[in-house]
C-alpha cells in the first residue's frame, strides 16, 4: 500500500503496536492502539493512503482510522520500549553499546534500564523479546535522561539500535506506566 516504506532504511520508522495480551501470544487491539510511524515531514503524503484501509497482519484484518500528524516534542527523559543491538543480551553489555551509540549521536543523555515493577522477575532490569520470521530477539527496554531539547529531538529523529522498522529504537517523552 505504501512502497516508500520498502525503501532506504531510517527513513520511515514504526513503534511497537500496543494493545492487551491476548490469548496464545496474540495482541488485542484496543481504542488506545496506535499504529505509530515516524517521517519526515516532506514524506507525510506517502503515509495518507493508509487512511481508512484494512491490513492483513497473519490472518486477521484490522482497519486503519485516519491519521493524526503529530511534531516531536522535545522532552528531558524519553523512553522505547524495546531497543537491540547486536551481542548485547546481558544488561551491562547492553548499556555500554547504548551509551556508545548516543555518544556517536552527539547525545549526552544518560540510559538506562527500567526495573521490571511486577511478576517473578520484579526488580530485574526489563528485558523485551520480540519474534522475527521465527527467531527471538532478545531487547531491553530503555529510559534516556538528562536530554537538551535538541538531542531529545535527534533521538527521536534518528532512534537508536537495530530492527528500526520491527519497532525498536522507537523514542517517546516518557510517561510513567499506567497501573
Amino acid at each position: 500500500m505504501v512502497p516508500a516504506f520498502h525503501g532506504p532504511a531510517g527513513e520511515f520508522r514504526f513503534a511497537a503496536i500496543t494493545g492487551d495480551l491476548g490469548e496464545r501470544g496474540l495482541l488485542r487491539i484496543t481504542g488506545k492502539s496506535r499504529l505509530r510511524v515516524r517521517v519526515p515531514a516532506e514524506r507525510i503524503v506517502s503515509v495518507l493512503p493508509l487512511a481508512g484501509q484494512s491490513v492483513l497482519v497473519g490472518k486477521h484484518t484490522i482497519r486503519l482510522g485516519n491519521p493524526t500528524v503529530q511534531a516531536l516534542t522535545p522532552a528531558p527523559l524519553l523512553a522505547a520500549k524495546i531497543v537491540t543491538f547486536k551481542n548485547a543480551e546481558e544488561p551491562a553489555r547492553f548499556l555500554a553499546h547504548a551509551g556508545e551509540r548516543l555518544r556517536e549521536l552527539g547525545i549526552q543523555g544518560e540510559p538506562a534500564i527500567p526495573l521490571t515493577e511486577k511478576g517473578r522477575h520484579a526488580g530485574e532490569p526489563r528485558r523485551e523479546i520480540i519474534r522475527i520470521k521465527g527467531h527471538c530477539i532478545i531487547g531491553y527496554a530503555l529510559q534516556v535522561s538528562g536530554l537538551s531539547a535538541d538531542e531529545s529531538i535527534r533521538l527521536q529523529e534518528s532512534g537508536l539500535g537495530g530492527r528500526t522498522r520491527m519497532g525498536c529504537g522507537f523514542f517517546l517523552p516518557y510517561r510513567p506506566r499506567e497501573s
